[in-house]
């Protein structure tokens, strides 16, 4: 179909360059789609490689601040775990650190050794020993827990300012989103 007067297609042309038109405009907007989810994606792993050193840098500060620094990160979080979680069994606390119960066996051992965690056959099942904190197992994670919390406590206080003390509160409840399963 010719065009007409106003020299604009008609007909049939004007739905085809409709269409065009169209299809491009869903190009472009599929395009700058693309470009704004890369470069968030982009952000997401930056900021994400930039928290888990932060996270990391402040974990070594924190097994720097505490009174049990010979013991290993390992056997600091089996007795937090007993503390938090009661008596376990070695296969149970393997699981729930993701190690192997040989290797688990090694750390409980040892924190045997230290009298830090004491066993006690297993209620149900006599094949199985149930592992808990000894009264000084108790007062060791205390002291940590008090150490570390101290520490922190007074970096808050001396290094941020209070507006920067809200936003590391409101981070912190993202944080604990993060980790919730």
């Amino acid at each position: 179909m010719p065009d007409n007067e106003a020299g604009q297609p008609s007909g049939k042309d004007q739905d085809r360059t409709d269409r065009e038109r169209d299809d491009h405009d869903r190009t472009d907007h599929d395009r700058t789609n693309h470009d704004r989810t890369n470069q968030e994606r982009t952000d997401q792993e930056r900021t994400a490689a930039d928290l888990a050193a932060t996270v990391s840098q402040l974990m070594r500060r924190l097994r720097v601040a505490s009174p049990q620094g010979a013991l290993t990160p390992s056997q600091r979080t089996v007795l937090g775990r007993l503390a938090n979680g009661g008596p376990a069994t070695t296969a149970e606390l393997a699981r729930a650190e993701l190690v192997r119960p040989q290797s688990m066996r090694v750390i409980v051992a040892k924190l045997e050794e230290l009298e830090l965690v004491a066993r006690t056959p297993h209620p149900t099942d006599g094949r199985q020993v149930l592992f808990s904190l000894t009264e000084y197992g108790v007062e060791a994670v205390a002291s940590v827990r008090h150490s570390k919390h101290a520490w922190l406590a007074d970096a808050i206080a001396h290094r941020l300012s209070p507006e920067e003390q809200r936003t590391l509160a409101e981070a912190t409840r993202l944080l604990q989103r993060l980790v919730e399963e």
